[in-house]
């Protein structure tokens, strides 16, 4: 939704600026689902919600694991060949953060608890959450609680929580209720009712089970460890959870210990004295499988513990500071002041968009670090928003962080789509089409898209995961992986391309693609989408190219190849023909790329009279009158001009941002970071730093209301995509790394890392200049080539490129112009502006009504406060 909330946002008095971490300092049951989102502590296998360590207030306890799944039978109203059958859905792990604290017989609970000391703070180079608390109780005595809570980085199954209680006045008796608990298929008694689950209709929600999910296998508990075990009803997935505590009071301590199917519980019993303090230590471990048995998962929860209570915390949090050490060093971005502050900017919005960028890549660490072979899901592991699938988003917005920053985590997330390749056959042969055709949404790499139309349609997403394997291979010179793996996919895409589209002899032959949804979703099902068919046409090209290499280059493989696959010469220079006649929309009357064929037929949807009451508008109207009009969830051509920037002129850049902008409603997280890229490259630099602060804060401002579904992962790797590729201005076209700086004048300097092959180079761009400094070689010494407006340099280690900038490129009035467009059409009608209605009159008031009741003639402006 568009809007223009600056550098800095936030309730500083609550959440105050701090460049290394995101604090807390007063607590308010009026965002809990919000703040337990954005408190997540997670690894990218497993992820804890900042729920409290006492269990109440909350809006959604979960532990996830990615990949842990239940399925279920998909009940279509009217069914048809083809529909997904069987959804997925993640599944909310046994929750182990519960360490209920009593004093006197009295409950720590927050919002009724009197806390004279408050502080929450998420450590970003640490990987740790921190809480500290001053609470008075009832009967006057006062308590220190300090609690820390840790996702292991180096050991993906391990997380360990901290817990320190002193009697800072008075002795009293202390209960510490340590918990292992199913809440999957158990009720939550301390929710916030306002903020209840599954309230209203939202496609981005989870949807709820109606029947038991975990089967009971397991449960035990000793004065050492206590397990809980089950499994999936459906799915047959296994899990295993087990805890252990350490202790260490100079009181006495009485421990009891109680094991049931859907909760184990270690109570411990101290009568504590004044100024004395206990610390307890709580590691848990999770193992999770396919089918392996539940006692086997155990038995592997048993020695990670082991190991954990063997090394002791501070190993592992040494450990964890020194993995977010060399991430910070390969990831880390920096902003700096202006040296005379422009546009009223100041040091601390400056500071405040550092914070803010550190949280989104650290966000990014905590959903891709410990995939290991699997995917990332939408929501990383930080919430059940979207069922925990995985979508095109990781392969267009995330992958591209990952090949410039963690190399071997993009390989991991590439193999995860290669081992979904068979599943991907077969989905293809159920949608009558030769090769492979990855899932739109799923877990296990079947299709669990039950809206055809803005899903299975969605069929760009073989030509993204081509784009995202190429796009590893270019940067880190992994021709062995392409060469074993990746060719693979880039036949099986290509097939399917081929295969689905079909040539047109009217003068000279060209290949269509009919029947598709581009990555806009309120334009479905339509010919000759533009983005699908630029990115399959780069999809044909690269694997006729990969054939070609290794035809050259590795015969061996090449001969494998050919037979493993049934691939004939004639067959790859097909592709090569669909490719180079792929029909590519054009309008010459408006100068524009149309969306698909018929995009332009439509009206255009009135967005500025649009109330913010009827936003988003998938919310609020039904598809088929979206599906009426030119407007957009979300960039679509927009994308295609970032993607495959070097096909298209700055010209045709230029006029079809103008043209698609005022439409493109940023209902979708995944648009703003590219509307602020392309903005950024065509001259409209004021509207580009304005996009990118929405992107910036999407989940700290909870931008789109959802942030407490959690995180929006694409969006944290798009941040940094606006960083690098928009204001850094680098592109890399078929293995060439260019650079074009786009510095807004609020900034003072940009610097950002990027590994290309085995040497990781800094990037720092200021007003007059782009500088290159090699950073480290980690593994064989590389030469980097990159060229800056044309011009070409090699940055050799030990030796700086520092290259003069006469400016920052175009720069075109200062804002867009937030009226759609109109024009005429090529039979000469008109194209006007309306806002659908009727419009529920307590979201409109008459006069927007009567206005917007009114077409009027579209204008080609250039003036926008989106």
């Amino acid at each position: 939704m568009k809007t223009n909330v600056g550098p800095n946002p936030l309730d500083r008095a609550r959440f105050p600026v701090d460049p290394w971490r995101l604090v807390e300092t007063s607590y308010s049951p009026e965002d809990v689902g919000l703040t337990e989102t954005i408190f997540s502590v997670a690894n990218g296998y497993l992820g804890m919600r900042g729920t409290p360590e006492e269990g109440r207030p909350t809006y959604a306890h979960g532990t996830f694991i990615n990949g842990f799944h239940e399925t279920w039978p998909i009940r279509h109203a009217e069914n048809a060949y083809g529909f997904a059958k069987t959804g997925q859905t993640i599944v909310n792990a046994p929750d182990a953060k519960i360490m209920k604290i009593y004093v006197d017989d009295e409950p720590l609970t927050f919002g009724t608890s009197d806390l004279e000391e408050y502080e929450r703070v998420l450590d970003f180079r640490a990987g740790v959450l921190r809480r500290h608390l001053v609470w008075r109780t009832p009967s006057g005595k006062r308590v220190a609680i300090e609690s820390t809570r840790m996702v292991s980085m180096t050991q993906r199954h391990l997380s360990i929580q901290t817990l320190e209680i002193t009697m800072l006045s008075g002795s009293a008796p202390i209960v510490i209720s340590s918990q292992l608990l199913n809440r999957q298929d158990g009720k939550d008694e301390y929710h916030v009712p306002s903020a209840a689950l599954g309230e209203g209709m939202d496609p981005r929600k989870a949807s709820a089970f109606d029947s038991r999910v975990l089967l009971p296998q397991l449960s035990f508990a000793d004065e050492e460890q206590m397990t809980l075990g089950y499994r999936c009803a459906n799915s047959g997935m296994t899990i295993a959870v087990s805890a252990a505590h350490q202790i260490d009071t100079p009181d006495p301590v009485e421990t009891i210990v109680r094991a049931e199917d859907d909760l184990a519980k270690a109570v411990f019993r101290v009568d504590a004295t004044e100024g004395s303090t206990l610390r307890m230590q709580k590691t848990v471990a999770y193992h999770t499988s396919r089918g392996v048995p539940v006692r086997e998962l155990a038995d592997r929860c048993g020695r990670t513990l082991d190991r954990a209570n063997r090394l002791g915390v501070s190993h592992f949090e040494q450990d964890q500071r020194t993995w977010y050490d060399e991430f910070w060093a390969a990831a880390d971005v920096e902003v700096g002041p202006p040296v005379e502050p422009a546009d009223g900017s100041s040091a601390g919005d400056i500071s405040a968009v550092q914070q803010a960028i550190r949280f989104n890549l650290f966000s990014l660490a905590q959903a891709t670090a410990r995939t290991d072979g699997l995917g990332v899901p939408a929501k990383g592991v930080t919430g059940s928003g979207y069922e925990g699938h995985y979508f095109w988003d990781t392969e267009c917005y995330v992958v591209p962080f990952l090949c410039y920053t963690q190399p071997e985590v993009a390989r991991n997330v590439m193999h995860a789509r290669s081992v979904m390749l068979p599943a991907a056959r077969q989905r293809a042969r159920e949608m009558a089409a030769e090769g492979a055709l990855f899932a739109w949404r799923t877990i296990n790499g079947q299709e669990a898209s039950a809206y055809y139309a803005a899903g299975t349609a969605q069929v760009h997403i073989d030509a993204d995961i081509a784009f995202a394997l190429m796009k590893y291979v270019y940067a880190t010179g992994d021709t062995a992986y392409l060469v074993r793996e990746g060719v693979d996919i880039l036949v099986e895409t290509s097939r399917m391309w081929a295969d689905l589209g079909f040539w047109r002899h009217n003068g000279e032959p060209s290949f269509h693609i009919h029947g598709v949804t581009g990555p806009d979703e309120y334009t479905t099902v339509v010919n000759n989408n533009l983005f699908t068919n630029v990115m399959a046409r780069y999809n044909l090209e690269k694997a006729v190219e990969t054939i070609e290499l290794l035809r050259t280059d590795y015969p061996r493989e090449y001969e494998q190849v050919m037979g493993r696959m049934s691939l004939s010469t004639e067959e790859v220079e097909e592709w090569g023909r669909c490719a180079a006649a792929m029909h590519i929309p054009y309008d010459a009357g408006l100068g524009i790329h149309p969306q698909d064929d018929n995009f332009l037929d439509r009206e255009v949807w009135d967005l500025p009279n649009t109330p913010d009451a009827v936003r988003p508008l998938l919310l609020h109207y039904h598809p088929l009158v979206i599906y009426r009009f030119q407007v957009l969830k979300q960039t679509d051509v927009v994308l295609a001009l970032f993607q495959q920037g070097n096909r298209f002129t700055p010209a045709e850049k230029r006029a079809d941002f103008e043209y698609y902008d005022p439409i493109t409603t940023g209902d979708s997280t995944l648009s703003a970071v590219v509307q602020s890229i392309m903005a950024a490259e065509v001259g409209y630099q004021d509207a580009a730093l304005r996009y990118f602060y929405d992107a910036l804060y999407v989940d700290l401002h909870n931008m789109h209301g959802n942030t407490v579904d959690g995180m929006h992962i694409a969006s944290t790797g798009g941040v940094w995509g606006g960083l690098a590729f928009g204001f850094g201005g680098m592109r890399d076209y078929d293995g060439n790394l260019s650079f074009d700086p786009r510095l807004p004048t609020q900034w003072g300097s940009l610097s950002f890392r990027v590994q290309w092959r085995s040497t990781r180079m800094k990037v720092t761009v200021t007003a007059s200049r782009i500088d290159f400094t090699v950073e480290d070689t980690p593994g064989e010494e590389f030469d980097v080539p990159v060229s800056v407006r044309g011009e070409h340099f090699v940055v050799t280690k030990g030796s700086a490129v520092s290259v003069p900038l006469a400016d920052q490129g175009p720069r075109i009035g200062t804002s867009l112009d937030a009226e759609p467009h109109g024009g005429t059409r090529q039979d000469g009608s008109q194209i006007t502006a309306t806002v659908p209605t009727p419009i529920p009159p307590e979201v409109y008031e008459e006069e927007h009504v009567e206005h917007a009741m009114v077409p009027h003639e579209g204008r080609h402006t250039t003036d926008s406060t989106s």
